[in-house]
């Protein structure tokens, strides 16, 4: 068992090495000749599994699309658009821009055609840009800069005939200028005070080191908390299945019977019963993730396809539990199982009495693994889904090897019976109300708009309505005996239930729902919402900005977004929104947001060293990015940081975190440690 532990985390520890050692875009550039005096810049960009760039043709208020520019072309004219050559990009709709939206994956070549005219002084300078994201965060589009002379040129190439030598600097894709975030509104003041040359240089300063003292804020740990906690409830839950509540006396009967004469003995083959039930989920959870790799199942389970799949699973086993029908694994299965147990000895027979308990409780537990399994996916963690199946398991786990050590505990467990059936139908009208959220994730991404917020509310409060009505024992189904008495842990459950579905009502009105957003969909579907308090003064310029602050001595809360950035829109429509974060930031901050994105051109280009590597700073976004870099030392966004008027930051940084209490908790480290070094 050792062996498989360590064979199992070294290749866990292999495959996340692997991942994080890639770069999220790389870039290959090359000519070739295309014929009649023309050439071909042919620019290959491999994306790392998991991430996506964008089309090269989006939609005015879109995302940043893929471009290329250029800041010399002589000896050679522009020909046609910058596009794809190998493959089309895949569309659909996105529902934080509300627009069909282009991108690309894996392996993609894109093309530019040029016009020779002069071989001799043929010289080519510029770049390409392009935004990656995930699930997560998205990078800004950095320039990747490229330049060919007359050497570079192919040997077969020509020069076109009459034309005259072209010599420019110009964006052969012009982008226009585009504003903040949906919910903000950037604005600037008259008559901002002006800063020195050295209170300039100094604002620009690293502060890596003094933000790495207070720790990186981005909760990742406290994602897979949430999926091992998760794991744990779900399995729990389980427990209380008609599938899996009558196996344990028996299975824990079976122990003390096979070992009379040693009670020790039967409480540790218990003991490797209950660590192989751990062994055979995390398994399940570690193959699936390494059959697809951590990224890949995040991208599956995002697909409309398989979330249409997932739907179709969950109303099948919702209909099963309500009575409709049985639903069991092929007998043929657990046979061939029980007949290894026969066949085999100690710790062998052990484990495969374990995967008979799973493959038999499959008609239970299948939808809550199967939902777990996805909920962990999304995360983009390839620990998440280990991590689930082993808090599920362990919970399961538990009370066969407690009752093996305590065997007098089984009279106290209550007998199976018509209240398992109740429990059965519970689970089917959770299940069918989880279900509509996999059929609104089809719907989002595809954009059909047949599942909208205050649709799927309505279906939500029937259900959850009806659900109260079944607890009281005024709907009765398949397999439920009489109801002589309301039992007490009835009526409370019901006395929730309809709790919920109260709650649940002002949403259709467009209240925020904010313990259920990641759940139903977004605000933006909603056909009648409450109207939304616009945030107070903003700034788009850092010196600006800072300038303010030193006026009015507060701090600043500094954001680093971007246009295309769809989790910085899902930060501004959650978080930011609230009516206790917007208060805080209006009352004790200067709040500055920079778009890493803005295509704004600099008046002039600018030339910066990085890491002993010259970049070349050409708009208002490489700017802003470069200062996210040199002065933070990270690029991903949304990203923020609390800076006093020196921009010496005062707290931990926050990232990408749909939570308002832990948004909150950065906005008041940051302020207290404001007004204790004032």
């Amino acid at each position: 068992m050792k062996k498989i532990t360590a064979t199992l985390f070294g290749f866990l520890f292999l495959f996340t090495a692997f991942i994080s050692a890639q770069d999220i875009i790389t870039w290959n550039f090359s000519l070739d000749d295309a014929g009649n005096g023309e050439i071909n810049i042919v620019a290959k960009a491999t994306v790392q599994q998991g991430w996506y760039m964008y089309d090269t043709k989006i939609p005015e208020g879109g995302p940043n699309p893929t471009i290329i520019e250029f800041d010399k072309t002589t000896g050679a004219e522009i020909v046609g658009a910058f596009q794809p050559t190998d493959k089309k990009a895949t569309v659909k709709q996105d529902e934080i821009f509300e627009m069909e939206i282009g991108t690309f994956t894996g392996t993609t070549t894109f093309v530019q055609r040029l016009k020779i005219t002069d071989k001799a002084r043929f010289t080519i300078e510029g770049n390409v840009r392009a935004q990656a994201c995930n699930e997560q965060t998205c990078t800004p589009p950095l320039p990747v800069d490229f330049s060919f002379g007359t050497s570079d040129l192919p040997a077969s190439a020509t020069v076109t005939e009459n034309t005259a030598t072209a010599e420019s600097s110009f964006s052969v894709t012009p982008v226009a200028t585009k504003l903040a975030a949906e919910s903000v509104e950037i604005t600037m003041l008259p008559g901002m005070p002006s800063l020195s040359s050295n209170d300039k240089d100094q604002l620009w300063q690293p502060v890596i080191e003094e933000l790495n003292a207070f720790g990186r804020d981005d909760h990742a740990d406290a994602s897979l908390w949430n999926i091992l906690l998760k794991g744990l409830l779900w399995g729990f839950a389980a427990l209380i299945t008609p599938c899996v509540w009558p196996m344990i006396p028996i299975t824990v009967s079976f122990f003390l019977n096979r070992n009379k004469k040693s009670r020790k003995k039967a409480v540790q083959d218990a003991t490797i019963y209950g660590l192989s039930i751990i062994i055979i989920y995390v398994t399940l959870g570690l193959i699936i993730t390494a059959i697809f790799g951590a990224a890949a199942l995040n991208n599956i389970a995002t697909s409309p396809l398989f979330n249409l799949i997932f739907f179709a699973l969950l109303i099948t086993f919702a209909f099963s539990f309500m009575g409709a029908f049985e639903l069991v694994l092929p007998s043929s299965w657990t046979n061939k199982v029980d007949s290894k147990v026969d066949n085999t000895t100690g710790f062998i027979s052990l484990f495969f009495m374990a995967f008979t308990l799973a493959l038999v409780s499959f008609s239970c537990t299948g939808p809550i693994i199967g939902w777990l399994l996805v909920d962990a996916a999304t995360q983009g963690n390839f620990l998440a889904p280990a991590l689930g199946m082993f808090g599920f398991a362990f919970a399961l786990a538990i009370p066969f090897t407690l009752f093996a050590v305590f065997p007098s505990w089984l009279k106290t467990l209550p007998k199976s019976g018509s209240w398992l059936n109740s429990v059965k139908v519970v689970l089917g009208f959770i299940v069918l109300a989880v279900s509509l959220k996999f059929l609104s994730v089809a719907d989002l991404s595809s954009g059909w708009g047949i599942l909208n917020r205050d649709i799927f509310l309505t279906l939500w409060i029937v259900i959850f309505g009806l659900l109260g009505f079944y607890l009281l024992g005024k709907i009765k189904m398949k397999g439920d005996s009489e109801l002589t008495h309301l039992p007490l842990p009835r009526l409370f459950l019901a006395i929730l239930s309809f709790a919920f579905t109260i709650y649940l009502i002002p949403g259709l009105w467009g209240a925020p729902l904010k313990p259920i957003s990641s759940i139903v969909p977004p605000l933006s579907t909603q056909d009648f919402k409450l109207a939304d308090k616009p945030m107070g003064q903003i700034f788009n310029d850092y010196e600006a900005g800072m300038a303010y602050a030193a006026q009015t001595g507060k701090p600043v809360l500094l954001q680093f977004g971007g246009h295309g950035c769809v989790n910085c829109h899902k930060m501004d429509a959650t978080v930011l929104a609230d009516e206790r974060v917007r208060g805080m930031i209006d009352e004790e901050f200067v709040f500055i947001v920079l778009m890493v994105d803005e295509r704004t051109r600099l008046t002039e280009t600018r030339e910066v060293d990085e890491n002993g590597r010259t970049s070349k700073l050409r708009t208002v976004g490489d700017q802003w990015s470069y200062l996210q870099r040199h002065k933070f030392g990270t690029q991903s966004q949304p990203f923020y940081v609390v800076i006093d008027q020196q921009g010496k930051p005062l707290s931990p940084s926050h990232a990408y975190d749909e939570s308002v209490d832990n948004y909150m908790e950065f906005l008041q480290t940051g302020l207290k440690n404001f007004k204790q070094h004032k």
